[in-house]
């Protein structure tokens, strides 16, 4: 299936690593232009190496978005060096374990802002130019915005109101034609992840019973698996979805896990 986002510029926050890095490659594939806004130099470099012995092109801006400041001028580079941005993919974040008894009312605000504030900055800054190219938002949550997890507040807060936040946009910029949708991950073996595992005493233990619990086929969800939702939801072949929000999970969230027991 021809996606038809062929030459089309997408800016990924967190594009470099882990799931970002799966959405990166797979607009790769398809012809797209994959802008990857991440700090992750050697991992970038070599993507970059990657796309240019495959004849495709592609950018790293060697930032995290720690300030508004920063989304801007990752804005002004991806436009710089192609001229336009047909999409965005706001993906960074990290799971700061900022509690309600581990932590305090200024380590929460800030892990709200750290995990939310830049998927406002990057929209804000792109909206012209998504309003040129009739553009698609893909924001990336996580099942802790609806299920809980336990001592991570500020990061569910900020999951929880990036889908609040993707029907809000829908709304806003239906006039537009620019269509905002959100994935929902659960369980994904990432790098960050990988670390998470490695803090249990009897990590493959821990692992397994993780995956026990997943409905489908028992495993996690691979990355790839969420880098295609993803790009399908970015192209024109999705273009009459908006305000979705779409759970690649292996029926994690919804069904009952005592199904497969």
């Amino acid at each position: 299936m021809d996606l038809k986002i062929k030459g089309k510029v997408f800016l990924i926050s967190g594009g470099a690593k882990g799931i970002g890095a799966a959405i990166s490659n797979v607009l790769s594939e398809e012809g797209a232009i994959p802008v990857m806004i991440d700090p992750s130099i050697a991992e970038g470099k070599e993507m970059l190496q990657k796309w240019k012995s495959e004849g495709t092109q592609g950018a790293q801006f060697e930032k995290r978005l720690s300030n508004t400041e920063d989304a801007k001028d990752a804005v002004m580079f991806a436009l710089e060096k192609f001229g336009q941005i047909d999409g965005i993919v706001n993906n960074a974040g990290a799971n700061d374990s900022i509690g309600l008894e581990n932590g305090d009312p200024h380590k929460f605000r800030a892990s709200v802002e750290k995990n939310l504030g830049h998927y406002y900055d990057l929209v804000h800054f792109a909206l012209p130019q998504l309003k040129k190219s009739k553009g698609s938002i893909v924001n990336i949550s996580s099942k802790t915005a609806l299920t809980g997890q336990g001592n991570t507040s500020g990061y569910t807060a900020a999951k929880g109101a990036q889908l609040s936040l993707t029907r809000e946009w829908a709304v806003e910029l239906l006039p537009y034609g620019i269509r905002v949708n959100a994935v929902i991950p659960a369980e994904v073996m990432t790098p960050l992840y990988s670390n998470w595992i490695k803090t249990f005493e009897d990590p493959e233990k821990k692992l397994a019973e993780i995956e026990n619990r997943i409905p489908l086929e028992k495993r996690m969800t691979t990355a790839r698996e969420i880098a295609d939702t993803v790009v399908f939801l970015l192209s024109a072949r999705s273009s009459h979805t908006t305000g979705q929000l779409l759970f690649v999970d292996g029926g994690y969230t919804h069904l009952d896990r005592a199904i497969g027991t």
